[in-house]
Order: structure tokens, then sequence, then C-alpha cells
């Protein structure tokens, strides 16, 4: 597919969004009894479910660490996840490569320094790949996080961009993603606007660079208000509970 076929000339992408617009979002916390944190997300047709374990008792002691938490994150795509049945293991290149994206992203905001000589665990799990998986996984293990109770400085909230056709463009599908644009994913501090993450695996022009990071910096914000909608909400009815 061509790109010109990506945005039409009333600005209209292949799904009908607009270049400003993100897919919709769905997401709900405490969906997996066992986990002490869990979270459920959509993003479009994207699915991920995080569990979060810990913190508890490290699994290795040569992995102790005395004056911090060991921040450890699996992550997997299912088989029919995609529309080519591939199954990859948890030692596959990628899988291996996203682990350490998110690991190193959510390093600097969980405050591990309160918890010493522990293990805190993120399992990722991607149910559906519809483009923005990276993003996907960040958002979901930020409210897993959240409901487990993990102390963090704020929330991260992540979003992709893209340029089609020389036009800036929010959350990429995997339709896009796989038509050679652009993409770039960002992660940011809502609070205090810090950028978290910056990951790019693709060429973009630098004239680019500033109105596409610009712009996926925008859809973070908008990805907090769901976020922290979510988060109240559930607050509210586990408050209620206990009221009860």
């Amino acid at each position: 597919m061509s790109r010109l076929e990506l945005l039409t000339p009333e600005g209209l992408r292949i799904d009908g969004r607009r270049a400003n617009e993100l897919r919709r979002i769905t997401a709900k916390t405490s969906v997996f009894s066992q986990a002490d944190g869990s979270a459920y997300i959509e993003q479009g047709n994207t699915k991920c479910l995080a569990a979060v374990y810990g913190p508890r008792e490290a699994r290795y002691r040569q992995q102790l660490q005395s004056d911090r938490a060991l921040l450890n994150v699996e992550f997997n795509v299912a088989p029919f996840s995609t529309s080519e049945r591939k199954k990859r293991s948890k030692n596959d290149k990628r899988s291996l490569e996203m682990a350490t994206f998110i690991r190193q992203t959510f390093e600097p905001v969980i405050l591990t320094k309160q918890l010493p000589k522990s293990q805190i665990d993120i399992y990722l799990q991607i149910f559906q790949h519809d483009g923005g998986v990276l993003q996907c996984c960040i958002n979901a293990a930020t409210m897993a996080l959240i409901d487990a109770g993990i102390p963090m400085i704020d929330y991260v909230c992540a979003c992709s961009a893209g340029c089609i056709d020389k036009v800036p463009v929010l959350d990429l599908n995997s339709l896009e993603e796989s038509s050679d644009t652009p993409e770039l994913t960002v992660a940011i501090l809502p609070r205090t606007g810090k950028v978290n993450l910056v990951e790019m695996e693709s060429r973009l022009h630098i004239e680019k660079l500033e109105s596409v990071t610009e712009l996926a910096s925008q859809g973070c914000m908008q990805v907090h208000k769901v976020l922290d909608s979510v988060i109240r909400e559930n607050t509210e009815y586990l408050r209620d509970r206990l009221n009860t």
C-alpha cells in the first residue's frame, strides 16, 4: 500500500481518524486477582494485560540489592495476536528489547530506595497487535503499578507519532507502522512534562522531528486524562466498598 492511500486529501487516515486523533482507549484495573496489581488496556485494536507482583523477596539472592528494589520486566506476545501465527519465546530478541525499554522507563520513576532488598515483577502480555505495542505496554504497566500500591513519583504516559506525506500523525496503527512510516514513541511524566523515553527505529527528517515529538507529547497528556480517570473511578469504587 502506498503512502498516498494512508492519508486522504481531506486529511483522514485509513481508519477514519484525523491526523491528531488518538485511537479509542478502554482501560480497567484489578482484573487479575492473583497479582498484587493488574490492568487491562485497549488502544484501538491493540490489547494488553499487565500484572505486577511485589515488592517481594528476590528470586535469586545474588541479584539482591541492599539499597533498592530490583525491577524485572517480562514481555510476551500471544501467537494469535497478529494475522501471522508466530510463536515467540521469552528470549526472543525483540521481546527482550521491549522489556528493556519498559524497565529503563520505570526505573527512575519507581521509588525503589523505599523498598530495599526486594523485587518487583512486571509481566506484560499482548493479546492483539494493531500497532503502538510499546506505548500500550507502558500505559498498562503504569496502571498495574498504581493498582499494586507501588510508590512512584508520577504517572508514566506514552504515545507514538509519525509522519505521513510530511504530515505529523498521532498514534499509529499496525497498517501505518508496516508502511515504512517514521514512528517516534515518547513517554512523559505528566505533572512535570519530563520526557522519560524517546524511541525511534526508523529515519525521520530533522525538520519534522520537533513537530512529531510535540504531537506525541500532546498525545501523552490525552492518555494521562484517560488513565487518571480510570484510576480515580477504581479508587472511589474500593472506598465505597470499604464504607459499606
